[in-house]
């Protein structure tokens, strides 16, 4: 069982999966969050391993996860790639340790319902990574809509389309990734539109493969309909060298506009506000994304309290995207 930790000086973090996002922009992050420091990784690669700890001046280090999470730590943070989320998440929670995950919470649905039921049976708080969610701009746009100060949403529409052409990454391996696209990036934007409009109850679209060829989707577009009226839009890419990636929200007297956000990184997100009969305001706000959801983070693992986005967040998300494939199987039957 987790104790309370608010009196503790530090919650201690532990990190499975050694990739290049928690070498070059997880555990920099960290390093910005005062409460908050790593003192156990673990890879399948004890040499990988020991190399992070090295480079980091983390104290522990694994190629054994059984052991890893008998070491002293608060938190285990879930990087490897998705089809070891399950049994890592669920015998991190048997632990009694808290758990962020990465995106895509699983491999399927199913297994993302048990890890949830894990969380729950063993009171530990389990959050995942859709680190738009967290960031100012994204809370302030939330709080216009639930204002109604730009009455009735009509449609929000997100979009990330990135480069990254096929290599060895397991992202491309459909065993280890369970899709391309739609699965990798398409999942963040699922979480923005159920964040602005609501849940979401149709779903439809494309999965594609436009440019390049491998076992996972390089393209998906769909379009949903949220429970309380009003549609959402999303287009993700694997096979955009350059795309305005932005977050546009329409209301009946306004509309919001997201830039910089999503996929960019040297840039301050600007915030754009257009209302009826008003002239049009903007607000930026620069800061690194992780650090906003671990400092978000280091306050509901330290009091036990349920995070902003949740696994349950994740599991919904997860079944979003298998409906959505679903549909466009059927169609190519």
């Amino acid at each position: 069982m987790v104790t309370d930790l608010i009196k503790t000086k530090k919650l201690k973090w532990g990190i499975v999966g050694l990739g290049r996002f928690t070498e070059h922009s997880f555990l920099p992050a960290m390093k910005s969050v005062r409460k908050s420091m790593v003192v156990s990784v673990c890879s399948r690669d004890i040499n990988r391993s020991k190399e992070i700890a090295l480079k980091f001046g983390i104290p522990n280090y694994y190629n054994n996860y059984d052991e890893f999470l008998k070491s002293d730590i608060d938190v285990v943070y879930v990087a490897s790639a998705n089809a070891f989320h399950y049994e890592q998440v669920i015998k991190a929670a048997e632990s009694g340790k808290h758990i962020l995950c990465e995106k895509p919470l699983a491999l399927n649905s199913q297994q993302a319902e048990e890890m949830v039921e894990a969380a729950k049976r063993n009171n530990v708080q389990f959050a995942v990574n859709y680190v738009h969610h967290f960031h100012p701009l994204v809370l302030k746009a939330k709080e216009l809509l639930k204002d109604q100060k730009l009455g009735k949403l009509v449609s929000v529409q997100v979009n990330f389309n990135i480069d990254f052409p096929p290599d060895n990454n397991f992202r491309f391996n459909k065993a280890l990734s369970g899709g391309g696209s739609l699965r990798d990036i398409g999942t963040h934007m699922i979480d923005l539109l159920r964040f602005f409009g609501g849940e979401i109850v149709e779903v439809d679209g494309v999965i594609d493969n436009i440019i390049y060829q491998s076992e996972v989707d390089d393209f998906a577009s769909a379009i949903v309909k949220f429970e309380k009226g009003g549609y959402g839009y999303f287009n993700v890419s694997y096979n955009t060298k350059k795309a305005f990636n932005r977050i546009d929200i329409l209301c009946h007297k306004g509309a919001i506009e997201i830039e910089n956000l999503i996929g960019r990184k040297l840039i301050g997100p600007k915030l754009s506000i257009l209302l009826e009969g008003e002239a049009k305001k903007s607000f930026r706000r620069r800061g690194n994304k992780l650090v906003f959801v671990l400092k978000s983070l280091q306050k509901s693992f330290m009091r036990n309290e349920k995070p902003l986005v949740t696994g349950e967040d994740g599991l919904i998300n997860m079944k979003i995207m298998e409906e959505l494939e679903r549909k466009c199987q059927s169609e190519k039957k």
